[in-house]
C-alpha cells in the first residue's frame, strides 16, 4: 500500500486557474456561496458547482448547508498557508483595475483570519522589537512582557496556548516578501482590532478598512502611519 501524499491530484487541483482564483477569493476569511464564487470568478453557477466539487473532495473547501443555501470556507489554516505561500512566488500581474485597489490591499488585508499587507508586517516587526514577540526556529513565541502586553490588550494568551490551532508562525507576506503573525495569535489579535473599532472589514473583499479611530491608535500604540494612494 503507497501512502505517499499524491502531490500530482493536488497540483492538477489548484493548477486550474478557475479553481485557484476561487481558493484566493475566499482568502478573506468568511464562507461563499457557489453563486457568489461563480461571479467572482466570472463562470456560470453549474461550472462553478463542479469546480467546488473537486475542491472539497481534495480537502481544500469545506462546505456547510443553510437552508436553500451551501457555504465554502477554507478547510483549515493551512489551505490558507498553502495559498499565500503560492502568492510570494507568484508573478506580478499588470494593474488592469484602479491602482488605488492595488495599494489597499497591499496596504492592508486578511490573509485567511489573520493581518498582513504594510500593516501585518509592521505590526510584527514592532511586536518583535519592542521584545513582546520573540522568533524561534519557524515560530512565534511570547516573552513574559508580551504575556502581560497582550493581557491588558484583551487577549487570553493562555487560552490560546490551550488550541487545538498552531499559537503564533511568520507566515511570508506576498506583497511585502517580509513576515506577519500568523496563527491563533495573529487571528485573535486582528479580531480584537476589529471589536475596537479600529478596523473593519470590506464586503466580499480582503481589504482592511482603517477607521479614524484607528488609524489614531495605531499611530499613538506602534507608531505606525498608513495611508491608502
Amino acid at each position: 500500500m503507497n501512502d505517499e501524499p499524491d502531490l500530482s491530484r493536488l497540483a492538477r487541483t489548484i493548477g486550474d486557474p478557475t479553481r485557484i482564483q476561487m481558493l484566493a477569493l475566499l482568502m478573506e476569511g468568511r464562507a461563499l456561496t457557489a453563486k457568489e464564487l461563480a461571479c467572482g470568478t466570472d463562470i456560470k453557477p453549474a461550472t462553478a458547482t463542479t469546480h467546488l466539487r473537486q475542491l472539497v473532495d481534495d480537502k481544500l473547501l469545506d462546505m456547510t448547508s443553510q437552508g436553500r443555501h451551501k457555504y465554502f470556507r477554507l478547510a483549515s489554516p493551512e489551505v490558507a498557508r498553502l495559498i499565500e505561500s503560492l502568492m510570494v512566488f507568484a508573478p506580478k500581474r499588470q494593474r488592469t483595475g484602479p491602482a488605488s485597489n492595488n495599494d489597499a490591499i497591499c496596504t492592508a488585508r486578511f490573509c485567511y483570519d489573520h493581518l498582513a499587507g504594510k500593516l501585518g508586517t509592521q505590526l510584527t516587526e514592532v511586536l518583535l522589537e519592542r521584545g513582546l514577540l520573540q522568533a524561534d526556529d519557524g515560530t512565534f513565541s511570547l516573552s513574559k512582557q508580551g504575556e502581560t502586553w497582550f493581557e491588558d490588550f484583551g487577549i487570553d494568551t493562555r487560552q490560546l496556548q490551550k488550541s487545538r490551532r498552531q499559537f503564533a508562525y511568520p507566515c511570508l507576506d506576498w506583497s511585502e516578501r517580509r513576515d506577519h503573525l500568523a496563527g491563533a495569535l495573529g487571528a485573535t489579535l486582528a479580531k480584537r482590532m476589529v471589536e475596537l473599532g479600529w478596523l473593519t472589514r470590506s464586503k466580499h473583499s480582503r481589504v482592511v478598512g482603517i477607521t479614524p479611530e484607528g488609524r489614531s491608535a495605531l499611530v499613538e500604540q506602534f507608531g505606525i502611519a498608513l495611508h491608502y494612494e
